[in-house]
Formats: structure tokens, C-alpha cells, sequence
């Protein structure tokens, strides 16, 4: 029985060596004989990676700028966005300071954007503004930043490495409108620019931001009426918005009532003071019942001095609401227990 044992094994062994050898002449075989070989993968500062078969017709390099712009300029044109893209870039790298640098890079932005790869597209066109303030495709540029810009602020998707979509960003919105006003914050996209990056945080739900974004709005474009007017209109509305979710911080609501007050006295013709209005009187309400709750926090604590005061905001800031009278009977139980000046309010706890 060992014998047998033995016998298989060194069957299995020269089987493999066999295999092996076959193996080995196989490829021994695919080396020796001659073939075509793939495009190979090359890379170039400033140009990227790009596939090129050695040898091939129609080389798309060149030696001067002019020439090379041209082969982007005519690659583009066709719709042959990756020769474009190659060809644009090498001006960048080999000539940056000649007078073709700007419209390569030009055609670098449009490549990017007519490939759907919007960010891209946004952070070259911005290069260019940086770097070549003069090119005649200035206010062009300008647009198409800003056009970008709105399709991610309508809710387009970012891409990873340029190609998967992730999740949209209000975030990256308001950057690239942020951009957009730094750039030229007195220009012709200046103000909607900084009016959207407010949007843009509001969409977020980042209250405190767009209340910043609004107001400055209102004070850097004052000289423009329809522009302040609708920025300290929206500014109050983002106030309304925190208010309506802070639960403790009465402060917010005190802060949208002073910024909608604010809009009328200043635009009292607007047809949007109607609704500031009605706003406002349901804001007291919710200014109400916030000091009610917290006067109500401090009564169950066993804090008399504190829920005195907050029962008497309410009576105070809105005495026809329904809370009113019933503040006022809480106000006459706990003078009756304390029979004793009221102390400061302590600071009401964190929601």
C-alpha cells in the first residue's frame, strides 16, 4: 500500500512538469513571434496621460503654439474633446506665456463643460479669469461660471473623479457663487450671485449662513433698491425659518420681527409688506409661546423668580394672545407663593 502511495505521487509530479513545459513553450512562443502591440500609455507634465501608437499618421504634437492651438481649435470643433483637451493643455505647458496660453485654456473650460464634467469645467474657466484677466473671453467666461454655478444650486449632482455622480452639494453652490463675487462683486453677476449663495444655504438648511449671505447683500448693493429690498426681505424670512426651530432661543424670533420691521420702514410701498405683517404677528405668537414654555421649564424646577419673568414676557410682547390670560393666572399663583421680589432669570438650558 506505501508503494502504491509513492507511485501516485510521482505520477502527479511529472504530470505538473509537463504541464510546466508547455506553459513555458507557450509563452516562449508568444514572445518570438512578432505582433502588434497596443497604444501605449504615456504621461507629460502638464498634459496628462494619453494613448499614442508610435508611428501613427497625423501626429497631433507640434512645435509651435500657433499650430498646436489650431489642432484644439479644430479637434474641438469636430467634437473631439480628449484630442482638444491634449492639444490645449500642451500649449499651456510648452508656451504659458505666449499669446495663445489664454484661448488654450479657454478650450481647456469648454472641453470640461461640453463633457459634462461641470466642476472641472468652473475651476479651469476660473484659471483663466486668474491668470489671463484680459482674454477677449472674459465675459464669457463670467456667464458660463455663473450658469454652472445655478446647475448645481437646481440641485446637480457632483461627480467623482469627473465621471460618477455622488450627491449634490449646496455647499459647493455657494463656493462657486462666492467665486463669482469675488471676482467682480460689482459686476453683472455680482449682486444674484450673492443673493444665491444665501439660496444656497437656506437650501442647506444653514439659516445663520443665509441670514449672513442676505444681509450682506443689503448693505453692499443698498444704491440698488430691488436688490436690498428682496435681500432684507429674504434675510427676515431666514430668520423666520431658525426661529420656528428654536425652541428656547426666543431671541431668533426677536431677530426676524426687528429684520421684517426693518423692511418696512425702509420699503413701505413694497407689496411684500402685507405678508411681512402677517409674519410678524405670527411670530409673536411663537415669541409667546416659547417665553410661556420656558416660564413653564423654570415653574416645574421649582425657580419662581425665573418663570415670573418669563410669564410676564408674555403678557408683555403679546397680551391679546390666549397664553396671555393664562400667564397672567400662573404670575398671580406664584407671587402669592413667593410673596418676595423676583431674582434675575437663570439662563434657560440648551434644547
Amino acid at each position: 500500500m506505501p508503494y502504491c502511495h509513492d507511485e501516485s505521487f510521482w505520477l502527479i509530479v511529472a504530470a505538473m512538469k509537463r504541464s510546466f513545459a508547455k506553459l513555458g513553450l507557450f509563452l516562449l512562443l508568444l514572445v518570438a513571434l512578432p505582433f502588434r502591440a497596443p497604444a501605449p500609455l504615456i504621461y507629460r507634465p502638464g498634459e496628462g496621460w494619453s494613448y499614442e501608437i508610435p508611428g501613427s499618421k497625423g501626429d497631433w504634437r507640434k512645435l509651435r503654439a500657433k499650430d498646436q492651438l489650431e489642432v484644439a481649435q479644430q479637434a474641438f470643433d469636430q467634437k473631439k474633446y480628449r484630442l482638444a483637451l491634449k492639444a490645449s493643455l500642451r500649449v499651456i505647458a510648452v508656451w504659458p506665456l505666449s499669446d495663445y496660453a489664454p484661448k488654450a485654456q479657454y478650450l481647456i473650460a469648454r472641453c470640461y463643460e461640453d463633457r459634462k464634467q461641470d466642476e472641472n469645467a468652473f475651476d479651469a474657466y476660473q484659471v483663466l479669469l486668474d491668470k489671463y484677466a484680459n482674454s477677449a473671453d472674459v465675459k464669457d467666461v463670467e456667464h458660463r461660471q455663473y450658469v454652472i454655478a445655478l446647475r448645481f444650486l437646481r440641485g446637480e449632482w457632483r461627480k467623482l473623479w469627473g465621471h460618477v455622480p455622488f450627491f449634490p452639494s449646496m455647499n459647493l453652490a455657494a463656493e462657486m457663487f462666492g467665486k463669482i463675487v469675488r471676482y467682480g462683486p460689482y459686476g453683472d453677476f455680482g449682486p444674484s450671485s450673492q443673493m444665491n449663495i444665501g439660496a444656497a444655504r437656506e437650501k442647506s438648511k444653514d439659516y445663520p449662513l443665509a441670514v449672513n449671505a442676505y444681509e450682506l447683500a443689503a448693505d453692499r448693493y443698498s444704491e440698488q433698491p430691488a436688490i436690498a429690498a428682496d435681500a432684507l426681505y429674504k434675510a427676515a424670512l431666514a430668520y423666520n425659518k431658525q426661529a420656528r426651530r428654536a425652541e428656547y432661543d426666543q431671541s431668533v424670533a426677536g431677530q426676524a420681527i426687528s429684520a421684517f420691521t426693518d423692511f418696512m420702514a425702509l420699503y413701505p410701498n413694497d407689496p411684500r409688506v402685507a405678508d411681512a405683517q402677517r409674519i410678524i404677528g405670527q411670530l409673536k405668537a411663537v415669541e409667546a409661546e416659547g417665553n410661556f414654555k420656558v416660564a413653564q421649564y423654570y415653574e416645574k424646577h421649582k425657580q419662581w423668580s425665573g418663570a415670573l419673568v418669563y410669564y410676564n414676557e408674555v403678557r408683555s410682547k403679546n397680551p391679546s394672545s390666549p397664553l396671555a390670560v393664562q400667564a397672567l393666572k400662573r404670575i398671580e399663583v406664584l407671587v402669592k407663593r413667593t410673596n418676595r421680589p423676583a431674582a434675575p432669570a437663570p439662563v434657560p438650558p440648551a434644547k
